[in-house]
């Protein structure tokens, strides 16, 4: 039998495909991308990328939560954006969402994201 536990809320939007919100297992959680979609109404946010970015790590939490945890306990971030110039922007708002120690991180730039998304952040926690 595993201990693999699926981590779903109804405070983060559902998965758009055969993913799950999070998969847990013992301490470790994996949190699925998440892209800046309103979980009530599953639409974009609208506005830049600041409030893009602020609703990513909305989804994040809620789905950490749900896990039993808090972005806090993160120790890798990969973030995905469409145009590297967002950088700074995405920057300042992971400043303001994270405490120190911060976790590890990578940031890529990408072609295109799910529903013509702006950023996606996935994260790995230890509970």
């Amino acid at each position: 039998m595993s201990n693999r536990a699926i981590i779903t809320t109804p405070s983060a939007p559902q998965a758009i495909g055969p993913y799950s919100q999070g998969i847990k297992v013992g301490n470790t959680v994996w949190i699925s991308g998440q892209i800046p979609l309103d979980p009530n109404t599953m639409s974009l946010v609208s506005g830049d990328i600041t409030a893009e970015t602020e609703q990513v790590f909305a989804n994040l939490s809620a789905v950490a939560a749900a896990a039993g945890g808090t972005l806090d306990d993160a120790v890798k971030i990969n973030i995905s954006l469409t145009d590297l110039a967002d950088f700074e922007a995405v920057n300042a708002v992971m400043a303001q969402q994270l405490a120190e120690p911060y976790p590890a991180r990578a940031c890529v730039q990408v072609a295109a994201l799910p529903k013509g998304a702006r950023i996606e952040i996935e994260a790995i926690l230890t509970l």
